[in-house]
């Protein structure tokens, strides 16, 4: 679902076209797209303000001087971009656009970014063949940007012939094959959350990860364009498209792992080592003194999914305290292709909070570490270095 997660900038530029950028906006969230709308001035005199901010649940970005949240709206969108779609490109839109003219917020906006940028073209015909907008669409392909269409129907006026913006559906898919990701066509586990394992239907043990490193490698690998199966004991939310298996215990996960077909596996979950022999039926009471509580050994889930004949390419998790000897020694006897340790006892690097510090360690003892970043900048970065690695495995293997 190249689409699902996806931040994306819709511009809308001034022609009769203009309408069916509303459709457009809902087309792409159907699609599970994070959409952000920037209009000219020009535009709205064919689509109302208020219906896209209304269809996308965001303010639509007009002009540059009227947003006391951001003093740079501008940057500020460009930045968040994965996917800028310009629909309808006016010729007066395009000509701007060819020639750095930020004059106007979309301008700005699409001058500030480094995102691809697709423009879909609506006018007459006789203003699609003017020599100046060949111009205009020879620069812009040699400066990378994409045009669907235009196509030949009918025009404003009544008039008939090239110069018709393509329907959305063709905008639509235009967008995803741009937003094919690095993993698009694999299919990625990702586990997360602490396990919980009953004492009595009240008490169990379990630990104090939250699942959010989790669920932060899950939304990376879908916007990377994966097929995501995340399975957690987490409630946090996660991107649409994101498929969720909710489980409590060690053993749950275990099985529930054990049914998914995998290419990529990214072991997130704190699993408790050990559980209950056998958990009471019904809630001890204080009154009948502490009781003993005997116990024995969790599967080792990371275990059996490198022990898998189709092994996938496995990242481990490890979350120590004082130090990583402990990662180093894991990363090599536990047939990973690599390993994330961070000490949890590190201020910001730990269970509950938005921070990790973590370090990369190799199996053959290598390691990497990275400053204290976001928990979803630790997994954006993490995915880069998975897409890079798997990459090398698989030409190594060839």
């Amino acid at each position: 679902m190249p689409l699902a997660g996806r931040r994306i900038v819709l511009g809308v530029s001034g022609g009769i076209a203009a309408y069916k950028a509303a459709y457009l906006a809902r087309r792409l969230q159907d699609a599970g797209a994070d959409v952000r709308v920037v209009m000219t001035d020009a535009s709205t005199e064919f689509l109302g303000e208020a219906t896209m901010a209304a269809i996308t649940g965001h303010p639509v970005l007009r002009d540059l001087h009227s947003h006391p949240e951001s003093v740079s709206p501008h940057t500020d969108l460009a930045r968040w971009a994965d996917l800028i779609i310009i629909a309808p490109a006016t010729a007066a839109t395009m000509a701007r656009l060819a020639h750095g003219i930020s004059s106007d917020a979309l301008g700005a906006t699409v001058l500030a970014s480094h995102a691809p940028v697709l423009l879909a073209p609506a006018m007459h015909t006789e203003m699609w063949e003017q020599p100046a907008t060949l111009r205009a669409v020879e620069l812009l392909k040699a400066d990378g940007v994409t045009l669907v269409g235009p196509v030949e129907g009918h025009l404003a006026g009544g008039d008939e012939g090239m110069g018709r913006m393509v329907e959305p559906e063709a905008i639509l898919e235009a967008a995803a094959s741009l937003l094919a990701g690095a993993l698009s066509g694999l299919r990625v586990l990702v586990t997360a959350g602490g396990t919980r394992e009953p004492i009595d239907p009240v008490r169990y043990i379990g630990n104090r990860s939250s699942g959010k490193m989790g669920h932060a490698i899950a939304d990376s690998a879908l916007r990377l364009g994966a097929s995501v199966t995340l399975v957690t004991t987490s409630e946090i939310p996660t991107l649409p498209g994101v498929e969720r298996v909710v489980v409590e215990t060690a053993a749950e996960m275990e099985k529930a792992v054990s049914e998914i077909e995998i290419d990529v596996a990214v072991m997130a979950a704190a699993v408790a080592d050990f559980r209950p022999a056998q958990a009471a039926g019904t809630k001890l009471a204080r009154t009948d003194g502490p009781p003993e509580v005997v116990l024995e050994a969790n599967p080792d889930i990371l275990a059996g999914v490198a022990g898998r004949p189709q092994r996938p390419f496995l990242v481990g998790f490890a979350a120590e305290t004082g130090g990583i000897e402990r990662a180093v020694e894991k990363a090599r006897t536990k047939g990973v292709d690599l390993l994330v340790a961070n000490d949890v006892s590190e201020q910001g690097s730990g269970f509950s909070v938005d921070t990790n510090r973590v370090t990369i360690v190799w199996p053959d003892g290598s390691v990497d570490p990275w400053p204290q970043m976001t928990k979803q900048e630790v997994a954006d970065r993490l995915m880069e270095l998975i897409v890079a690695e798997f990459g090398r495995r698989g030409a190594s293997s060839d």
